[in-house]
């Protein structure tokens, strides 16, 4: 399995290649079109400021090969907040995979969301063997409210998405690399996602037959 991790000068890319060579695979650093294109599953990661890191997103012609990709792509923590339409911070314009927009948690409260905080009403194969209110690890000021593409959610002051999926585009809010058992599962299930969604797709069809 080819697996890309894009690299622009705005993510954590050596933590979460450590995590995937854990689950016994290997995962090239690019920035390069034709390498992004031809992975079997590419990881867009983020750590930083979004319109700085939209600038470099820019820079390399990225913003433009992202949404246009057509194999599994998770985007985690500011890469999943880019992936939408606009972010509250630096007034950024997003890749608009999502229609969402990202907001900043009210400055009344304490600001960055930092530390261990639990995910449930978990959706999709993405979370399977996942329990619900299993805990994941987040580092956050900024948020996506829920709407109709979020398949996970996490609760600080109010409840937000901490997973989104839309057609082959997947993004989780919290760090799977750093989220122990349950962030390495994530992982494992995303490498495998296109086997998982096969057979959910055969246990509904079973499921109809028998109730017919």
């Amino acid at each position: 399995m080819k697996i890309a991790i894009i690299n622009y000068g705005a993510g954590n890319i050596q933590s979460i290649k450590f995590a995937i060579q854990r689950l016994g695979f290997e995962a090239v650093l690019s920035s390069d079109e034709a390498e992004i294109r031809a992975a079997d599953k590419v990881i867009f990661p983020g750590v930083g400021e979004a319109s700085s890191a939209m600038k470099m997103l820019r820079s390399t012609g990225l913003d433009k090969v992202i949404p246009t990709l057509k194999q599994p792509v998770l985007g985690i923590c500011l890469g999943m907040q880019l992936m939408c339409e606009h972010s509250e911070e630096g007034d950024t314009r997003g890749l608009g995979i999502f229609k969402a927009k990202v907001e900043r948690f009210d400055s009344s409260n304490k600001v960055p969301q930092i530390g261990w905080n639990k995910i449930f009403n978990l959706k999709t194969p993405l979370f399977n063997g996942v329990k619900e209110n299993d805990y994941v690890y987040l580092v956050h000021s900024y948020y996506i409210p829920e709407c109709a593409e979020t398949i996970a959610s996490t609760e600080y002051v109010v409840e937000y998405t901490s997973a989104i999926h839309k057609d082959n585009f997947y993004g989780v809010q919290f760090h799977p690399e750093k989220s122990s058992s349950a962030g390495e599962l994530i992982l494992k299930n995303f490498l495998n996602i296109e086997s998982l969604i096969a057979t959910a797709a055969v246990n509904r069809k079973q499921e109809e037959d028998l109730i017919k």
